[in-house]
């Protein structure tokens, strides 16, 4: 930033030079007749031009580079934010993060250009003044007290245009964000026939977001046009003022000429001067949004270090969300279903279990092989316990690459984890096998065919504890008992002591549970083997055998 305010700040020197350069050749070679002072003169001339192309030019690329790399180093720091194993806790949603991350990035670095164009257009604005004070005192005086005056003036409708940049960012932001949820949930959306109501509230949003942009275009245009009113009408009156001294004969004829060339360059730093604040709002608006990112507290604690030696998980008195007071626990090496009445009792016991809910945010104790999680490391809570939510996303890549994820594994455990997961049909149906073409979100999948993969995707992580949730959704009958067949045969055949807990309403499922809990109103209101609880409980019956 500093070496391209340099080249710029000679670059306008130069451009100031030349109605100077030209005023001295009329005066001491045209008016004279000087043919050698001419041809010197017309030298110097095409040097003057040569200095100041290639000054902008070295600048211009230095900056734009600068800019490149400074949003380039922005975006990835918010993306280490908010991809923090620890979370980060923003009211933001995924789409207006992936707007801060990119947009505002991008906006933040025009600072730079900002602040080199301003040392630029100050040094043509004091050099034109000087040259100004040489030839006439009252001319100078005019662009050192005008050029002040003009700025105080522009300045005070800065704020204004600040508030105005923030708005219009914040409610393009919420529709990106929306845009983005909708993309990704227009399946779900068509099969319950919502997708009118989401186009609805979607253009709504964008109606809000349109009238919040032209409001910061009329802003601007009317920043813009008196700026540039004012900024001109202090050029004519420079111009008037020499002709009206040429006249009187206090100043000559080539003094006339750089008089009436500067107060016509003059009209560009001071347009330049006039424009910067209105870039300066939009810059400190993406600014205030990365900062709300960049400075927001984690979610989770910094933890222990220490590491379980037990694979038991025991969940006393938890209040969260919906769950009131829920006692839980599941032995090593236990497969425990878990079958709430209420869909938000098994999405909020998930969500606490898999260790991205802050101990702030809810009451109670969780354990992992005795120890309270917050002894344990992050990463080591990571690799004890896996949980899958309902909701997943498959990655652009191959069916392989996304059943590993980086982890090596051969090709009997991998025959193992499909098998497993009735994800054999998927890879036998096309040519190229685990090699076959996955687009992002997997939506060259059916639903079905995406649920298997994640599944078999949190089977090969062979996690020794692991939370399902709903993870037979989107299949048929036949399928979700050979699933739940599966995850007993590949987790519960040995003596690994790997812990399961399935959150479902799956009578398959819940029939290969060594133990079931039934969750009602946020609590444990039964317990027992599927078969007891199907025989002798009718809401269970009800539910879940439906």
């Amino acid at each position: 930033m500093i070496i391209s305010s340099l080249f710029f700040s000679v670059h306008q020197f130069c451009e100031t030079m030349v109605p100077v350069a030209i005023g001295l050749i009329v005066g001491r070679a045209i008016d004279t007749g000087d043919g050698g002072a001419m041809i010197l003169s017309l030298l110097g001339l095409v040097g003057l031009f040569v200095v100041l192309s290639y000054a902008y030019r070295f600048g211009a690329r230095i900056i734009v580079v600068a800019i490149e790399r400074e949003a380039h180093m922005m975006r990835v720091e918010v993306a280490a934010r908010v991809l923090h194993p620890r979370g980060v806790r923003t009211d933001l949603v995924s789409g207006e993060l992936l707007t801060v991350s990119t947009s505002d990035a991008e906006k933040t670095s025009w600072i730079l250009d900002v602040i080199a164009r301003t040392v630029a257009a100050v040094t043509a604005t004091v050099v034109s003044a000087v040259a100004l004070l040489i030839i006439d005192i009252p001319l100078g005086l005019a662009v050192l007290v005008g050029t002040p005056v003009i700025m105080y003036l522009l300045q005070k409708a800065a704020p204004l245009l600040t508030r105005r940049a923030s708005d219009q960012q914040a409610k393009v932001a919420r529709v990106s964000g929306m845009a983005t949820d909708l993309v990704s949930g227009v399946r779900p959306l068509r099969g319950i026939g919502a997708e009118h109501a989401a186009s609805d509230r979607f253009l709504v949003s964008s109606r809000t977001a349109l009238n919040a942009t032209m409001n910061m275009a009329k802003a601007n245009s009317v920043y813009l046009g008196f700026s540039t009113t004012i900024s001109a009408l202090l050029s004519v009156g420079i111009a008037g003022a020499a002709g009206l001294f040429a006249l009187q004969g206090r100043i000559s004829v080539g003094e006339l000429i750089t008089v009436v060339g500067l107060s016509q360059f003059v009209i560009e730093p001071l347009t330049t001067m006039s424009r910067l604040p209105g870039v300066a709002a939009v810059v400190r608006g993406s600014a205030d949004r990365l900062a709300l990112v960049l400075g927001a507290d984690h979610v989770l604690a910094e933890g222990g270090s220490v590491s379980p030696t037990a694979t038991d998980v025991v969940a006393t008195g938890i209040t969260y969300r919906s769950l009131d007071g829920l006692d839980l626990s599941a032995a090593p090496g236990e497969l425990l279903g878990v079958a709430a009445l209420r869909a938000q009792d098994g999405e909020a016991l998930a969500a606490v279990l898999s260790g991205q809910v802050g101990a702030d945010d809810y009451l109670g104790s969780i354990t992992i092989g005795g120890l309270a999680i917050g002894e344990l490391g992050l990463p080591e809570v990571r690799r004890t316990v896996l949980v899958e939510p309902h909701n997943t996303d498959l990655f652009a890549g191959t069916v392989r690459s996304n059943v590993i994820a980086g982890r090596e594994r051969t090709d009997r455990e991998l025959d193992r984890i499909l098998s497993a997961s009735a994800a054999t049909d998927v890879v036998a149906m096309h040519e190229s096998g685990l090699d076959h073409a996955v687009t992002d979100r997997g939506a060259s999948m059916s639903g079905g065919q995406r649920q298997r993969v994640a599944l078999a995707r949190a089977l090969a992580v062979s996690a020794p504890v692991l939370v399902l949730h709903d993870p037979t959704t989107a299949v048929d009958a036949v399928t979700e008992h050979a699933i739940a067949a599966g995850i007993r045969e590949l987790r519960h055949s040995d003596e690994l002591g790997q812990t399961t807990v399935l959150i479902t309403t799956s009578p398959a499922l819940l029939a290969v549970a060594h133990r079931v809990l039934l969750i009602d109103n946020g609590h444990v209101v039964a317990e027992g083997t599927h078969h007891d609880l199907a025989t002798g409980n009718a809401r269970y019956k009800e539910t879940v055998l439906r």
